[in-house]
């Protein structure tokens, strides 16, 4: 549509007719996406492989021309047709006011002009007296603005229910109606010019340069046209998506779309499905490929140290998908809200028949240690698991806000952290190819009660058979038996030389420092916590009393008196620090916990 868009055209508009304009453009896509490949494998590796001289090379060189040609028509066009879906899309709303005006108007005996102005019938009234007079007809020009309040009767402009006296005429109750059902023509006519006039210029943007050469310039700029197209088109994809339903019904969702309508929101909307639970790994793995370098770029426009920490990590991530890893990294989400958010699989978790989730907690965010040392326990454990079993995937999942520091941890951040786990899982659930996939749990330091907080919730944490506690303060719970699986299925690994595994509870340490400091600790704990084995957040998991399944792990260096400080915290997942650990924790992970090394409760 190109001029004045009129409420005619806005009204004998087929959007129809945009889609298959659209659907001709994803042929040329398509075709153009055929003709790259069979120019790269058929024609140029052939080249390549069989002859070796000048006009070979000559030849491969023009042919590598050819491709980027391909590749270009099956970008721009799959661009057009992106647009002209969400143009088509953006205008069923006008185009619905519009109708629905036009009714009320017919319905009414009122007469819409071609300036989208109403006339309305001349109507018999009562004055106050009873006494009937005719109100005559008129017309009504539409406005697009709504008024902030009606006019006071008698005011110019306004009929009054008092014929004959001067300055007032009887109102004919059409008017108010005429007046109404313009004003809602109008304000489509304009909610349609706008959408027209804003795709417009998207469509008018692309368009390639005179000339048949497409350089790695031109390749640049279908980046800037992919944002262009999001901009105009991005509401209209993000109203598709079932953000707010299960992850069941996000993933009958996708399975639903045609594969061109997968290829719009992998292209141009990566950040919208990237994240999404239930959707199948390899598709957010592509999209969060595709989005990374995106939100790269947009960070590196601003400035603050905790942009420049995320994007440090971001940076060394992107490192890390460009070369290859063992086992293959799935990267399954990544933002930059609060501390920063990353999920990265090792292991396909929609084909391997175990999975695990490890949450980690005390002073984590998306930093570069992060990347070296968090990202590496989970890879660590897919690795173990494996030469157990290879069907093995093993996930890092930093999804939520973890405390930064012991004096500022509370409940809070793990309860709003354990929905946002359970809906993970729900979704891994439901995109695990096996019949009944085994799927363990894993928290680590705080990480330990966002998942017992998870357990607690109803109906548990979808999917899982054990849950593993590591290094934890506590999971809000007495026993084991709390957390859904069964106490069997509960593991715990605890250093006796982790600092985290013994943190007296808050009323302890108050009462403690009360009575002396760190001598006081002790005394109020002999005097209220008679068993010794409460923590910061319950009943401690290694305890007799909680009663889970205790494995060996190495006990780790003292914390002051071999200057270990918290080392022994951080060491379960390392095989070279303790390898006993990690063995028990991949044991339990490829479903062989009947060989785990146990150890004595405390």
């Amino acid at each position: 549509m190109t001029g004045t868009l009129t409420w005619q055209q806005l009204r004998d508009l087929k959007t129809s007719e945009l889609t298959e304009a659209g659907d001709k453009w994803h042929e040329v896509s398509g075709r153009s996406a055929s003709d790259r490949v069979r120019v790269d494998r058929a024609m140029t590796a052939k080249i390549t492989e069989t002859q070796e001289s000048d006009a070979a090379t000559a030849a491969a060189g023009r042919l590598r021309r050819l491709s980027r040609n391909f590749q270009y028509l099956q970008s721009e066009c799959g661009l057009v047709r992106t647009a002209l879906n969400g143009l088509a899309g953006d205008l069923v709303g006008p185009q619905n006011q519009l109708k629905r005006a036009l009714a009320d108007a017919a319905a009414l005996n009122f007469t819409v002009h071609e300036d989208g102005s109403v006339s309305y019938p001349a109507a018999q009234v009562e004055d106050l007296a009873g006494a009937e007079q005719e109100a005559p007809g008129g017309r009504s020009q539409g406005s697009s603005r709504l008024p902030l309040e009606p006019p006071a009767l008698g005011s110019p402009g306004q009929p009054s229910l008092y014929p004959g006296y001067s300055g007032f005429r009887p109102v004919n109750p059409n008017a108010a109606k005429a007046q109404d059902v313009a004003d809602r023509i109008a304000r489509a006519v304009r909610s349609a010019r706008e959408i027209d006039a804003r795709y417009a210029k998207t469509l008018n943007g692309l368009r390639a340069e005179k000339g048949l050469d497409v350089t790695a310039a031109t390749l640049k700029d279908v980046a800037r046209d992919t944002a262009d197209v999001r901009s105009t088109a991005g509401k209209h994809l993000a109203e598709g998506i079932p953000q707010d339903k299960s992850p069941a019904e996000r993933k009958k969702w996708w399975d639903g779309l045609a594969d061109e309508q997968r290829q719009e929101y992998l292209k141009v909307a990566p950040d919208l499905i990237g994240g999404l639970d239930g959707i199948p790994a390899a598709v957010r793995d592509e999209a969060n490929r595709t989005y990374l370098p995106v939100l790269i770029e947009e960070m590196g426009h601003r400035g603050g140290d905790d942009v420049k920490t995320k994007l440090d990590a971001l940076r060394m991530i992107q490192g890390k998908l460009d070369e290859p890893s063992h086992p293959p990294m799935f990267l399954l989400g990544i933002g930059d809200e609060g501390n920063g958010r990353a999920i990265v699989s090792y292991g396909n978790p929609d084909t391997s028949r175990h999975v695990a989730a490890y949450v980690p907690g005390l002073g984590t965010k998306l930093d570069d240690e992060f990347v070296d040392d968090t990202m590496k326990r989970a890879q660590d454990t897919a690795k173990g698991a494996q030469r157990l079993d290879p069907s093995t995937a093993s996930i890092i999942w930093l999804g939520y806000d973890a405390p930064q520091h012991v004096d500022v941890m509370s409940k809070g951040d793990a309860q709003r952290g354990a929905p946002a786990y359970n809906e993970f899982m729900a979704g891994i659930s439901e995109t695990n190819g096996n019949a009944d996939p085994h799927v363990t749990a894993i928290g680590h330091s705080y990480g330990s009660l966002t998942v017992g907080t998870a357990a607690k919730q109803s109906g548990g944490i979808p999917g899982v058979d054990d849950v593993i506690l590591l290094g934890s303060p506590g999971v809000d719970a007495q026993k084991a038996t709390e957390l859904g699986v069964g106490r069997d299925h509960v593991f715990v690994g605890a250093a006796d030389n982790d600092p985290v595994t013994h943190l007296p509870t808050k009323g302890e340490t108050a009462l403690g420092w009360g009575l002396g400091g760190p001598t006081g600790v002790r005394v109020g704990r002999d005097l209220f916590d008679v068993g010794d084995d409460d923590l910061y957040f319950g009943k401690d998991p290694a305890s007799a009393a909680f009663g889970a399944q205790r494995f060996e792990v190495d006990d780790g260096p003292r914390m002051i008196l071999e200057g270990g400080l918290f080392e022994a915290h951080s060491q379960y997942f390392d095989p070279a620090k303790d390898q006993e650990s990690a063995a028990n924790i991949a044991r339990i992970v490829s479903g062989r916990s009947e060989e785990i090394v146990r150890e004595d409760h405390r």
